[in-house]
């Protein structure tokens, strides 16, 4: 059978053994995007690597997945989607070990690539293969699973990188996934059943224009706030790398004959728009990851595994809501399921918007709570609306692209919000410290306090410091506001999107029997 056409049926037992071995991988892929994080300061002593070399530890792995997401296609089509589903874990499960190995920034940097490539392959194939190998109306229950794997995941790698770091050492936040690893290979190479390839020819300009601009994008988005932005003539020309490589990758794709993803894709226009959203709910969510671990440890004092405790009823709330939609999607129409997930997901940063340097824990985890329960309610429905009306053989592409989407939302939200924290930070602290003067504190040349023996360049420290939290404090609110002005701007694009009746009516006749 073709590869991306739909699965023969196979037993419940052997569809349940799949799955496992299948979520297994994904979950061990997308937990290294954000378990590392918590280990870089170890790292960089370690290694020996400065705070900004370390830094390559992740991007390595980002711009190396981001520039291999869109071979998935090509490769499942020449190779067969069962042998480069194993060839990516295998892959995957080596180069961690690599990992964990590394004796030096260069060889870390490396294996980080190679990792960052092997997994790009592993999201798209699973979520078609879920799509695949189960009838439609199981397709809700079968997104909720991978959709649960895939974004609670993410929420969990600061918990279980604090934790494995602490308790053992950052090497374990790779060797980790060695065990997991070849559970999972294990299983696909047992279970999964084979497909016949039908190559076609490779878009050489278009994934090279595609991997220029992506590459480019993602080290103007991580090298940005370092630079000053457009101060610097290397962030210049990253993005006007990415600008043009963009452009041609856009009217190469509309004009050539074989373009690296097929123009049927974006001819549909719910799987365009729900590129859009899963770009502003994607970013959202990991821009909120990025921002609250730090702002708990800086401003609140919690530990690492604290501030991963406190921040992972996010991962509950999601599980709750995901595993409701999946229930509800036969009877509610998903863009009214998405309409509420964003509402509510507005609803609980403007939580986020009132928080203070006295709040208590249950705020913080209510908070969380509310958001993850929203993600989960514009997750599900939107997996199945963006690929309801698409034929089953454009499902390993269109898999690659939603996952890119997913990807570069993330990183562009959390460049935003870097670059907004370190301009309200120097905003707040100027504002603020206008109000230190003689007139509104005469008592720092009083006697009184000279005769205690302090100097009012010590009282004028301890004040400085006091302003520096609260001016970060005021910095975090403003990513907060930013990032529920994101939300509420995504909800009339729903408008575009076609009902699920309609669009299931729409795609039977091309969908192929179970």
């Amino acid at each position: 059978m073709a590869s991306g056409a739909a699965i023969i049926s196979m037993s419940p037992r052997r569809k349940l053994a799949l799955t496992i071995a299948m979520m297994a991988a994904t979950v061990t892929q997308v937990l290294d995007t954000t378990i590392a994080n918590v280990a870089l300061p170890h790292m960089q002593a370690s290694l020996g690597a400065t705070q900004e070399t370390v830094a390559w530890v992740l991007t390595s792995y980002i711009i190396a997945a981001a520039i291999a997401t869109p071979l998935t296609g090509w490769l499942a089509n020449r190779f067969g989607r069962k042998q480069l589903f194993l060839t990516a874990v295998i892959g995957f499960t080596a180069t961690s070990a690599m990992c964990g190995l590394s004796t030096s920034l260069e060889m870390m940097v490396a294996s980080r690539a190679l990792q960052g490539v092997f997994g790009a392959f592993i999201i798209p194939i699973s979520q078609a293969a879920m799509y695949d190998i189960n009838p439609r109306e199981k397709h809700a229950q079968a997104m909720a699973i991978w959709g649960m794997a895939v974004m609670i995941a993410p929420i969990l790698g600061p918990v279980v990188g604090g934790w494995l770091t602490d308790t053992l050492s950052w090497h374990w936040t790779f060797f980790i996934n060695v065990p997991i690893g070849i559970f999972a290979a294990a299983g696909t190479w047992l279970l999964m059943p084979s497909e016949t390839p039908s190559p076609r020819r490779f878009d050489y300009l278009g994934f090279a224009m595609l991997a220029l601009g992506l590459s480019a994008l993602q080290l103007f988005l991580d090298r940005g706030a370092q630079k000053d932005w457009l101060e610097s003539g290397e962030i210049i020309v990253e993005l006007g790398l990415a600008i043009a490589a963009a452009w041609v990758f856009i009217i190469h794709s509309a004009t050539a004959k074989n373009p690296l993803f097929p123009i049927a894709l974006w001819r549909d226009r719910n799987f365009v728009i729900a590129l859009f959203l899963v770009m502003v709910t994607s970013g959202v969510m990991f821009g909120g990851s990025a921002l609250m671990p730090p702002m708990l440890q800086r401003l609140l004092g919690y530990s690492t595994i604290d501030a991963g405790l406190i921040t992972a009823p996010r991962g509950v709330g999601m599980m709750i809501s995901m595993i409701a939609a999946g229930r509800l999607a036969k009877y509610i129409d998903g863009r009214a399921m998405i309409a509420g997930g964003l509402i509510v997901t507005a609803l609980s940063v403007k939580m986020m918007t009132h928080f203070s340097l006295t709040m208590d824990v249950e705020t913080i985890i209510l908070a969380g709570l509310v958001q993850g329960l929203g993600f989960g309610f514009v997750v599900l429905p939107l997996n199945l609306l963006a690929f309801v009306t698409l034929e089953p053989k454009l499902r390993t592409e269109a898999s690659s692209l939603y996952s890119l989407s997913r990807s570069v939302g993330g990183s562009i939200m959390i460049s935003i919000t870097t670059a907004l924290l370190a301009r309200s930070i120097q905003v707040a602290h100027a504002g603020l410290g206008t109000h230190i003067t003689d007139e509104t504190m005469p008592y720092l040349a009083s006697p009184m306090i000279q005769s205690m023996g302090i100097t009012a360049s010590s009282v004028l420290q301890f004040f400085d410091a006091e302003i520096n939290r609260q001016a970060l404090m005021i910095a975090y609110l403003n990513d907060f506001q930013f990032m529920y002005w994101a939300t509420l701007a995504a909800l009339p694009s729903l408008l575009l999107l076609r009902s699920p009746k309609r669009s299931a009516a729409d795609a039977a006749p091309a969908m192929m029997p179970e």
